[in-house]
């Protein structure tokens, strides 16, 4: 670009721009537009929701993941990628470019501080959602039975929010206090649901009862 002060004079595309250019340039389109420039996959998204969780929480050294945090580093991925253009940011390995951030004692514990799935009484693995302020375990109430402590993540600092669903999948409570819950709410989502749904287990004690992923056999 040739410029006159502030007045544009004349402006060419450089036929062979050097790689500090190109990387220079591919940085500050970052800057501006975010991190929309690269490839979300669910993976990477659902990876960069449990980083920011464990970086709200426990600080450093859990890496930060807000767009300008990015920016700092992809610069490193911008080289391993060897892009030139900004169609090549979609070809950087957004999972791995944000596993290299961790240092090694994070890593080991990411699994650990924030799992992607949480194992209920029932055996069903059920995943995490990370993408609130709060983290959600969404699962069937009667998956549940038996489990009289809510589950806790970030090192036990921070409890899960348990969405209780019907057996039709649709929300019937909501607690971070799971004893709390069989102890004062069951009562009324029981007289609520056992009516609609008479085929699943409604036990006079869930602490006491076995989880279940089945309804009961028709008889």
């Amino acid at each position: 670009v040739e410029r006159l002060g502030a007045i544009e004079l004349a402006a060419r595309p450089l036929r062979d721009p050097g790689a500090g250019a190109v990387r220079g340039a591919l940085l500050d389109g970052l800057r501006a537009e975010g991190s929309a420039l690269l490839r979300w996959t669910e993976a990477a998204g659902a990876l960069r929701e449990r980083l920011a969780f464990l970086h709200r929480e426990l600080g450093e050294p859990w890496p930060a993941m807000d767009d300008a945090a990015l920016v700092e580093h992809a610069g490193t991925w911008i080289d391993a990628s060897g892009a030139r253009r900004r169609s090549d940011l979609t070809k950087i390995d957004v999972v791995s470019a944000l596993r290299s951030l961790l240092p090694w004692e994070c890593a080991a514990r990411l699994d650990e501080f924030a799992p992607e799935r949480v194992e209920v009484p029932s055996g069903s693995r059920v995943r995490v959602d990370y993408a609130g302020e709060h983290p959600v375990l969404a699962v069937k109430l009667q998956e549940l039975f038996g489990w009289d402590a809510t589950p806790r993540i970030a090192g036990g600092r921070v409890p899960l929010v348990v969405h209780l669903l019907s057996p039709a999948g649709r929300p019937a409570a909501v607690t971070s206090d799971l004893a709390s819950f069989w102890r004062d709410g069951y009562r009324a989502v029981r007289a609520e649901l056992r009516g609609r749904y008479p085929r699943h287990p409604w036990p006079d004690d869930p602490t006491q009862a076995t989880a279940t992923r089945r309804a009961n056999p028709r008889r």
